[in-house]
């Protein structure tokens, strides 16, 4: 959340829109069904945050960079590894995950 201040996505749709990054060698369309952020410090609204994205038709997580990477701020969350297992435990095995966008 505390990059919220700094990025406002462009760079991750930037990235998706031209298929390059961690989505380089996806053939079909993409389509967003949401951006959303962790909900804050410690991150423990995230995983509700993502059903309801699955909820409402994606059948992939993306995090963003700034999560594990620390851009644009140089801080990476200390909290990214537990909130990433929080939501693959939560969600359906179908689900897909990116861990970063660029």
């Amino acid at each position: 959340m505390q990059t919220e201040d700094y990025c406002p996505g462009t760079t991750d749709f930037k990235f998706i829109r031209e298929k390059k990054g961690a989505f380089a060698g996806i053939q079909e369309d993409i389509e967003i069904a949401g951006f959303i952020n962790c909900g804050g410090c410690p991150g423990k609204k995230a995983p509700l945050r993502a059903r309801e994205l699955v909820r409402r038709g994606a059948d992939t997580i993306v995090f963003a960079s700034c999560i594990k990477r620390g851009n644009p701020i140089g801080y990476p969350c200390p909290f990214a590894k537990k909130m990433i297992d929080m939501i693959q435990k939560d969600l359906p095995e179908h689900i897909k995950y990116l861990d970063y966008t660029h």
